[in-house]
């Protein structure tokens, strides 16, 4: 292959110094076909080009190669199959070379049948408010001190390119209503169409064309924000390229080199300046001389108004045991123990786990998001302590139960009696009827007369608590009097009289 500056120097001895084509064949030590080739092709960068390609081992397969080609072409692009599987097929019917020159020959047939034409994307144009664009990914961080995997929900305004970014444990539906919920208040609006691949939080069946059967809790979602959800084509992330491009750009940005976090609260928090950062700092795509975080305010008033919090949780039907927890995500959480007996409903929310039974809450909590954890309310197991009053110093869920001032006080000097647990569960019974502030100052009164027992603290609590005007009785037609006395004091004087004896 000839390099360009010798094509330069061949070019420039016989047009311009008009050298032969034989001078210059012994000059640069040339065979004189090559130098008459240079001459007449006119080329300035010549390149080789091989007119016929030995294929020694795929060449007698080249036709079988082409219909195999041509059948996978023909298939739906779910049931599409890779060149491997292509290549043992071919193997299988008698060819004994490598893959690679299968995979050559199938680029240049793509090429040869326009096939390529699949890697061409029109560019998309969305109108201010038009439609937002959703989507997760998979990041690794550091909480307390512990590399963990993460799942990031990614939301993007597909007008103004305004990023939103919160991390999760994990990307199931309750996560979803959260995402959604905190990126709508950050925009303090939503728009008109939400853009989502087919994840199974959202899509519960894939319908011919366009066609989608949307998760009952999803679609109410979408109608509590006024928003028409529109699923992609399988496999076909470039429909909603832009948020799939933010993934990379969050990727580079936020989470390399590994960050380190103390809680996922704070991650969260730090993600969310850091998107407002990027958007004040780097130039819009189309609109070069306006930032992004600029052409979002320009954005807001076309976005359909927040609509508030949508209830976002996942419900499940679960049984309560003999010990008042319930199983919910591989934990147990405990409830009321009124509620045993009966199934409880669980409302499963991003960051708390709450549990009705007849529309009444009787247990909430934080979510654990371990396994085979427990979650006790000890506040729960009271009522049971009427009973077993005995538990209060073994019982699992009162293990490290710190109660608050004045009570905690009380607690520790009963714990040196002979029926102290007894005499601590008629007063812990005290404060689900009465409440805490008041069960908290009787505890204070009784500490400050140096009188610590149940019975003086429940006396206190008795004089507490305001006295109640007693119910009028309505008087029954039989007993009403048709003659109703009248006071008179004057009749008592006739028992002074001389003839009392005798009247």
């Amino acid at each position: 292959m000839l390099r360009v500056e010798i094509v330069a120097r061949i070019r420039q001895a016989h047009f311009v110094q008009g050298k032969s084509i034989k001078a210059i064949a012994r000059e640069f030590d040339l065979a004189r076909n090559t130098v008459r080739k240079v001459l007449r092709s006119g080329e300035t960068n010549p390149a080789y080009v091989r007119e016929v390609q030995p294929r020694p081992k795929l060449g007698a397969w080249t036709s079988t190669l082409d219909g195999l080609l041509e059948q996978n072409e023909r298939r739906s692009q779910r049931e599409r199959v890779d060149l491997v599987h292509i290549h043992e097929d071919l193997r299988a019917a008698g060819y004994a070379g490598g893959y690679d020159a299968v995979r050559r020959y199938a680029r240049h047939w793509a090429r040869r049948q326009g096939t390529g034409l699949e890697r061409a994307y029109v560019p998309l144009s969305f109108a201010p408010g038009e439609a937002y664009q959703f989507d997760w990914s998979t990041e690794i961080v550091v909480l307390h001190g512990t590399t963990v995997t993460v799942q990031v929900a990614q939301v993007r305004l597909c007008h103004s390119r305004m990023p939103f970014v919160r991390a999760y444990p994990r990307q199931s539906q309750e996560m979803v209503f959260d995402a959604h919920d905190r990126a709508f208040a950050f925009y303090r609006g939503t728009c008109q169409r939400g853009i989502y691949d087919n994840m199974s939080t959202a899509v519960d069946a894939v319908l011919i064309g366009r066609g989608r059967q949307f998760n009952r809790r999803f679609a109410q979602m979408c109608s509590h924000y006024l928003v028409e959800p529109t699923a992609c084509t399988p496999a076909a992330g470039w429909e909603k390229g832009q948020v799939e491009n933010q993934v990379g750009v969050v990727r580079g940005r936020f989470f390399r080199p590994r960050p380190r976090f103390s809680s996922l609260a704070d991650m969260n928090t730090w993600l969310l300046e850091q998107c407002v950062l990027y958007a004040q700092r780097h130039p819009h795509p189309e609109q070069r001389d306006s930032p992004v975080w600029e052409m979002f305010e320009q954005e807001r008033p076309s976005l359909v108004p927040y609509a508030g919090r949508f209830d976002g949780f996942n419900a499940r039907t679960a049984a309560v045991s003999r010990t008042c927890l319930v199983m919910y995500d591989k934990n147990k959480y405990s409830v009321m123990a009124q509620a045993v007996g009966r199934p409880v409903e669980v409302h499963a929310y991003a960051d708390r786990i709450v549990i009705r039974q007849d529309g009444q809450v009787v247990g909430e909590h934080a979510r654990c998001f371990g396994r085979e954890q427990t979650v006790y309310d000890p506040w729960h197991y009271v009522p049971v302590l009427a009973r077993k009053p005995g538990a209060l110093r073994n019982g699992a869920p009162f293990k490290g139960w710190v109660l608050p001032g004045a009570l905690g006080r009380v607690q520790s000097q009963l714990r040196g009696t002979a029926d102290g647990d007894r005499q601590m569960v008629a007063i812990l019974t005290a404060v689900l009827l009465d409440g805490m502030p008041a069960v908290e100052a009787a505890c204070g009164e009784a500490l400050a007369a140096g009188l610590c027992s149940s019975d003086v603290v429940l006396n206190a609590l008795s004089r507490r608590r305001p006295m109640s005007a007693p119910s009028l009785i309505a008087t029954p037609d039989a007993l009403r009097l048709h003659h109703e006395p009248m006071a008179d004091c004057a009749r008592y004087d006739t028992l002074r009289s001389p003839n009392h004896g005798t009247t």
